[in-house]
C-alpha cells in the first residue's frame, strides 16, 4: 500500500537579503514517519523546518500539508506542534501547568470538538468535565515522557533534560499530526542525549505522527530516523534511510558527513572489476564507463585485516588508538592513509595486511565540485 504524503514542498526557496539558504527544495514527507534534516550550520534545515511550521514563508513554492496549501497560514493554524532547542517553558507555571497551557488557551469551540463533548452541555457540568478531559491528557502525555508525578514540581526544580520531556509532553498533549523538533537534544549532556534518541523513536512509535527532526549529529540521525535528508548550501544531498545512505553515498561531502570513510581515487576497470592504490579489486553492483575515473569509499570497519602473504593491501601503523570495542587504527599504504577499525592489538610501526570483500567497496561518480 502506497504511503499517505502528509507533506510536500515543492521549489521552496527562501533568501535572507542576498543570501540563499533554501535553494529550490522539493521533499515529500509521509504519514507517521520520522524523518531527519541533517547538515552542518548554515545549511538550511532550520530553516526548512521554519518554513513548514509557519514561523518563515518562502520567497518561491508552495508548502502543501494534506493536500492544501498552507503558505500564508500562521502556525496556530497549522496541524503541528514544535519543540525548540530552547525549550521556552513558562518558569512561573509548574510542570502541569506547562504542559495544559496550549489546551487551557483554546476556545470551547476547538476543546468541544477535540473531546468530543456535547455542545449543550450544562454549562457547570461542561467545565467539570473538561478539567477531568485536560487532566487526563495531561496524566497521559507525562506518563508517555516518564514524568508522572512531576505535576506539582517548579521548572526551577527539574534537570535539564526533564525541562526537555515536559516541552515534549506539552507538544503532543493535544495530538498534532506533525511534530517539528529543532535540534531538541542539543542541550542534553552525551548519556541524557543518549538515552533520549531511543526513547524519542519509541515515542513517535506510539504516537503514530510524523516527526520532523533538525540536527547536526549524524549519530542521532542514524539511530532514529526512518529516512534522512542529508543537506549542505541549501541543496538536498542525498535521501534515503540511513543504511542506504551510509552504505551508498553519492558524493564525497556525504561520505564525509555520514560515518568514517576511506576516500580513494580510483578507475573502474569494466564490470565488476575496479582498480585503487595500483592493485584491481572486484566489484559488485555498479556501472560505470569503462577506464572512467571514480571515487572508492570503504568504511574503516570493512576493511578485513589478515597476513600479510594474503594481502590486497600492505602499510605501516602510524597510529593506533585503544575505542573499546575496536582499535582505531591509521595505516600508511604506499603513501596513502587509510582508517582502519579492528579488534586485533597493533603497535605503532608494525606492519599489516589488508583485504576488502566486494560488496563492501563502493564507488561514486567523481565531483567537479568536491
Amino acid at each position: 500500500m502506497d504511503k499517505k504524503v502528509v507533506i510536500e514542498l515543492v521549489n521552496i526557496t527562501k533568501q535572507f537579503d542576498d543570501e540563499v539558504v533554501v535553494n529550490d527544495l522539493n521533499l515529500q514527507i509521509f504519514e507517521n514517519e520520522f524523518i531527519t534534516l541533517l547538515g552542518p550550520s548554515g545549511c538550511g534545515k532550520t530553516t526548512t523546518l521554519r518554513m513548514i511550521g509557519g514561523f518563515e514563508q518562502p520567497n518561491q513554492g508552495e508548502i502543501i500539508i494534506n493536500g492544501k496549501v498552507f503558505n500564508e497560514l500562521p502556525p496556530y493554524a497549522r496541524p503541528i506542534n514544535t519543540v525548540f532547542q530552547r525549550y521556552a517553558l513558562f518558569p512561573h507555571l509548574n510542570v502541569y501547568e506547562n504542559v495544559a497551557f496550549g489546551l487551557k488557551n483554546r476556545n470551547d469551540a476547538y476543546l468541544t470538538k477535540f473531546y468530543d463533548l456535547d455542545p449543550n452541555m450544562d454549562k457547570k457540568v461542561y467545565k467539570e468535565t473538561l478539567k477531568l478531559k485536560i487532566d487526563e491528557s495531561v496524566s497521559e502525555a507525562l506518563k508517555l515522557v516518564k514524568l508522572k508525578g512531576f505535576e506539582n514540581r517548579k521548572i526551577n526544580q527539574i534537570s535539564g533534560g526533564q525541562a526537555q520531556r515536559v516541552a515534549l509532553a506539552r507538544a503532543i498533549v493535544n495530538k498534532p499530526q506533525i511534530l517539528l523538533l529543532d535540534e531538541p537534544l542539543a542541550a542534553l549532556d552525551l548519556k541524557l542525549r543518549q538515552n533520549m534518541q531511543y526513547e524519542l523513536k519509541e515515542m513517535q512509535r506510539k504516537l503514530g505522527i510524523t516527526f520532523i527532526f533538525v540536527t547536526h549529529d549524524q549519530e542521532e540521525a542514524m539511530t532514529m530516523s526512518d529516512r534522512i535528508v542529508v543537506m549542505k548550501d541549501g541543496l538536498v544531498q542525498q535521501l534515503g534511510t540511513p543504511k542506504h545512505i551510509y552504505n551508498e553515498p553519492v558524493n564525497r561531502y556525504v561520505a564525509n558527513f555520514i560515518g568514517e570513510s576511506n576516500i580513494i581515487p580510483g578507475v573502474y576497470l569494466k564490470k565488476d572489476k575496479v582498480r585503487f592504490m595500483g592493485v584491481d579489486f572486484d566489484c559488485t553492483g555498479y556501472s560505470f564507463s569503462e577506464n572512467e575515473n571514480v571515487d572508492i569509499v570503504i568504511r574503516p570497519e570493512d576493511f578485513d585485516v589478515v597476513e600479510l602473504d594474503v594481502a590486497k593491501l600492505k602499510g605501516t601503523v602510524t597510529s593506533s588508538i585503544f575505542k573499546g570495542v575496536h582499535n582505531e587504527l591509521t595505516l600508511d599504504v604506499d603513501g596513502i592513509e587509510l582508517s582502519v577499525n579492528t579488534y586485533e592489538n597493533y603497535e605503532v610501526g608494525e606492519p599489516i595486511g589488508l583485504k576488502v570483500d566486494p560488496y563492501e567497496i563502493h564507488l561514486m561518480k567523481v565531483s567537479a565540485n568536491e
